[in-house]
């Protein structure tokens, strides 16, 4: 029986393509086949071998080119026919990215499986954004949440115990639904003048940043057409991009 070739779920960085780590260089390099997502970027396929064959996988809300399960068959099929696999997954494959999912389908046919870590999105583009996460007199705590359940049957997001849980709030997927999560948090008691970030498509030349107040953050998003990918950032830490960006305008100004 032919031994199964090698999987790899490779997290490939927030979107700036130079932030992905060395060693998913190298495995995509060893591919044979690779199976990528939307919110990869494809400057990254270039350092595969010219013969790797490369399949699209991408994924946005209400369209899948390739269904789950069927991506899932791919990564097991590729395998046992003696392949080297990489399935690049934007940001890290174990936040939102399913990668769990495809880890545990492959262990059940028993193919060797290496999880290789990426900067994830809230890190990245928070940085990016010059959005400290934590800081030591704002924030002494932050999560990362979904502001969308996949699945009908889902337990709901519990934004009752967030909203006073932890200091700062990074939500992927919510854009969607940013009015709604707006209301649930004023309604569990965020201040309405809770500081908001929206940073859409972070890391990137295509990188926006907008902030406001948490009460009127969603008028602000349609009035400046925010659109997927983007993450919102809530909590007392946006502040300090303002504060960064107004001391940053001061030096070049005494430069000048």
């Amino acid at each position: 029986m032919r031994r199964p070739g090698p999987v790899y779920l490779v997290g490939a960085g927030p979107g700036d393509p130079e932030l992905i780590t060395l060693k998913a260089i190298r495995r995509i390099r060893e591919a044979d086949v690779i199976l990528y997502d939307r919110l990869v970027n494809e400057e990254l396929l270039e350092y595969a071998n010219p013969g790797a064959e490369r399949v699209y996988c991408g994924k946005s809300p209400g369209q899948h080119a390739i269904p789950q399960w069927e991506i899932e068959a791919l990564l097991i099929e590729h395998a046992l026919a003696g392949r080297t696999v990489v399935r690049l997954k934007g940001g890290d494959p174990l936040v939102f990215g399913r990668g769990a999912e495809e880890a545990l389908a492959l262990a059940e046919r028993g193919i060797p499986c290496e999880i290789v870590p990426g900067v994830t999105s809230a890190i990245g583009a928070g940085a990016a954004s010059r959005i400290p996460l934590t800081h030591r007199d704002l924030a002494a705590s932050f999560a990362v949440v979904t502001g969308n359940r996949c699945r009908e049957d889902a337990a709901p997001v519990r934004w009752d115990l967030l909203a006073h849980g932890v200091d700062t709030l990074v939500i992927y997927m919510g854009i969607g639904r940013l009015e709604e999560i707006r209301a649930e948090l004023l309604r569990h008691g965020k201040a309405p003048s809770t500081p908001v970030a929206l940073i859409e498509r972070g890391t990137t030349d295509r990188q926006r940043v907008v902030t406001g107040a948490l009460e009127h953050i969603h008028k602000l998003a349609e009035a400046m057409k925010i659109g997927n990918p983007a993450l919102i950032v809530v909590g007392e830490v946006v502040l300090v991009r303002e504060q960064l960006l107004l001391l940053e305008a001061q030096a070049r100004l005494a430069i000048g």
